[in-house]
């Protein structure tokens, strides 16, 4: 079996020859059906078995083969290839059919582990200020809320998964980070920027983000993990947390289980003297995998409570704002293994909204109450034959709200909940890959029905290609649209100076995108151009115009976005460095008069660099800069429109680890500029943390 599998991955013409004399041997006889396909799974098995072994030994390696929680993917030897050069191919879900990172056509933004565990961060949310094309609006720090878009779009235009299941909130973008793990269970973050319709559906309209956690895969984990941290800091920061991972039980079946707790006191007070931007909140994930030579399975359960002072969030006018939520994420997700690969998957996630205008004063103005249920279930097949690999598949979610004051009058009105709606979408999805030794082509649509507003079958169709260049230059290009349903507050949030349009359209976009990459041993260097046009776009917009202005949902007649990306990284025995930066520029259809609460305020210039220093065998430093410039303007407390200013944050941390423990000292915003991301939310200034884990192997 191994030297079948080793004949197969180091040769990609001759099992082509081989599946067609198969082919044509089935016509004759049904014995040689079944022989073609009993030979089709021993290789299958040979080859992920060999994955395994060979993963291990890469650098000596001829081939690359690397798996993530879905399959196994072989990366074709090439004797003109630099391997090393290749060795972080790890899978992404760049397309419908999982492709290795080498592999892909579309270029997807990678956070590896090792750079989660550097970064001098306080919450999830915080590792992607680095990624360069992603725009990261903090509202309040630890994660209390903040807004993430990609290349010049909302909050509301992306796609959150955990593990590959679209966690996304639709009543709001605002709460989409409200995740249930804690760093320390992350594997990785993927970053697919630019329409990702025909991989994730509606809601990615200007790309994804996917948190993959540790143990998403039952095989990635044999040895078990008890660990335990605590943090502490400026503000009366404290965090505390621990997790056990559990050896594998049995045959194939892997458990874990993680639960953290976080408080602060904040860092400002309202004009009565009282905190308003304090914190607290519990996670709670629990994992498990089941693994066999035929089947694949994962799940998780996990829980996120908060509750946060919202001081100016949404109201300049009021700032004891106060707002806590609940949410509850449910996944299973399977796969057959062999030459078809069937991988559905179902999920139900809850969430629970509480909005204080006054905090704790309801009798002066009434709470807003949401609850939303969303359930889905994903089914995704592909396999490989003599023209590719091809993928189909279909995907069906209920998005389900009860409110205060969103949606229509309930017939049998309960607790606080008044009014609600619910709609489905329904969409299929067909996708063929053609992987040559030097090309690749991913072409592929998806067709998109909603119940609300009785929208119809609509196609959104994209295609990736990229070529290898000599040893280490990678091209690529490609088309791609997408679009986006309204969230149930852009549809019926119309209390508190907002005025909301049911009626809105869906909004949709188109985009072209191409580059290059290179990519040796110590250097990588990606540049790219890209233009998005966006038709129907949704926001809130004000009418300065008016004597008492509100905020209304509105669709756009478009907005154009062109921009530049480019990166660069180089890797030495004791050091790491990286430089990137982004340019935006919108051209939009809207009146000067008229002022934008999302769309327009985009980020026009982004850098970002960062230095990774092994000053010993356990002390390692890690330095990051970020410089931002935005557009748009803000109305303060005043009453008086203010423009946004650039900034400069710089933050850091040195670590100590060793084989059981390791410990560190972070400073965040050391230059102490007091800056915002949004209008009247000023950031806090220099904020310490001191921490230390305990890890131990079972």
């Amino acid at each position: 079996m191994y030297l079948c599998s080793v004949f197969i991955t180091n040769n990609m013409y001759k099992p082509l020859f081989n599946q067609r004399k198969a082919l044509r041997f089935r016509q004759f006889t049904r014995k040689g059906y079944a022989l073609f396909a009993c030979l089709g799974r021993v290789v299958t098995i040979g080859v992920l078995s060999v994955a395994t072994l060979k993963s291990a030994a890469a650098t000596t390696a001829d081939d690359v083969t690397v798996t993530d929680g879905n399959t196994a993917s072989v990366v074709v030897s090439d004797d003109t290839i630099d391997k090393e050069a290749w060795l972080d191919d790890v899978e992404v879900t760049g397309s419908r059919a999982p492709l290795a990172l080498g592999q892909a056509a579309r270029m997807v933004t990678v956070l590896s582990r090792e750079e989660i565990q550097a970064a001098p961060v306080q919450s999830i949310n915080d590792l992607l200020k680095m990624a360069v094309g992603v725009d990261v609006r903090q509202r309040g720090p630890i994660g209390a809320q903040t807004d993430v878009g990609i290349r010049g779009g909302t909050s509301e235009q992306i796609t959150i998964l955990l593990n590959g299941i679209n966690i996304c909130d639709p009543q709001t973008g605002h709460n989409a980070f409200d995740l249930p793990c804690d760093i320390s269970d992350i594997v990785r973050i993927e970053v697919l920027e630019g329409p990702a319709g025909r991989v994730y559906g509606t809601s990615s309209l200007v790309g994804a983000i996917n948190i993959v956690t540790q143990g998403a895969k039952s095989e990635e984990r044999e040895a078990g993990q008890a660990q335990v941290h605590l943090k502490g800091g400026s503000f009366g920061y404290l965090d505390a947390g621990g997790g056990l991972r559990l050896p594998t039980l049995g045959k194939g079946l892997t458990m874990g289980l993680s639960a953290s707790y976080t408080h602060s006191d904040g860092y400002s007070r309202a004009k009565s003297g009282a905190l308003n931007s304090d914190y607290h909140g519990g996670k709670a994930f629990y994992q498990g995998g089941y693994s066999t030579n035929d089947l694949q399975l994962s799940w998780h359960a996990g829980l996120s409570i908060k509750g946060f002072g919202s001081n100016t969030f949404y109201s300049a006018k009021f700032d004891e704002q106060y707002e806590k939520t609940t949410k509850l994420y449910t996944a299973i997700k399977g796969e057959t293994k062999g030459w078809f690969h069937f991988s559905p998957s179902v999920y139900w996630n809850r969430s629970y909204d509480r909005f204080e205008l006054i905090r704790g004063l309801e009798d002066k103005v009434p709470f807003n109450y949401h609850r939303t249920d969303v359930f889905g279930v994903n089914l995704n097949s592909w396999f490989d034959w003599v023209l590719g690999r091809t993928a189909f598949g279909a995907e069906f979610r209920n998005e389900d709200i009860v409110s205060s004051n969103l949606g229509e009058v309930l017939n049998e009105p309960f607790s606080h909940y008044k009014v609600g709606l619910n709609r489905s979408n329904l969409s299929f999805h067909l996708e063929h890959n053609i992987l040559l030794r030097r090309f690749t082509l991913s072409a592929g649509f998806i067709a998109v029905k909603n119940t609300w507003n009785q929208m119809p079958f609509k196609l959104y169709p994209g295609i990736d290609a990229s070529y290898r260049i000599g040893t280490n230059w990678k091209i690529y290009a490609s088309y791609n649209s997408s679009l986006r349903m309204p969230s149930f507050t852009e549809l019926y949030y119309s209390v508190g100076g907002h005025k909301a349009d049911k009626y809105l359209k869906p909004e949709e976009l188109h985009a072209v995108e191409g580059g290059v990459k290179y990519q040796s041993r110590l250097l990588s260097v990606k540049a790219g151009v890209f233009h998005h046009h966006q038709r129907n776009t949704i926001d809130w917009v004000m009418d300065t115009r008016e004597a008492d202005p509100v905020w209304h949902s509105v669709n756009h007649t478009k907005v154009n976005t062109t921009g530049v990306e480019a990166s660069a990284t180089l890797n030495t025995q004791f050091s790491t460095f990286n430089l990137s930066y982004c340019y935006l520029h919108q051209d939009k259809d809207l009146e000067e008069h008229l002022q934008s609460q999302y769309s327009l305020e985009y980020l026009r210039h982004k850098l970002t660099a960062s230095v990774d220093l092994k000053l010993t065998q356990q002390l390692a430093l890690t330095v990051k800069y970020r410089y931002q410039d935005r557009m748009g303007s803000y109305t303060d407390t005043d009453g008086q429109i203010q423009p946004y200013h650039p900034y400069s944050v710089v933050d850091a941390r040195l670590a100590w680890d060793a084989d059981t423990y390791s410990i560190y000292i972070a400073g965040n915003n050391l230059t102490c500029h007091r800056y915002v991301d949004y209008g009247n939310v000023r950031q806090p200034g220099l904020w310490l943390t001191v921490g230390a884990k305990y890890h131990i192997q079972l």
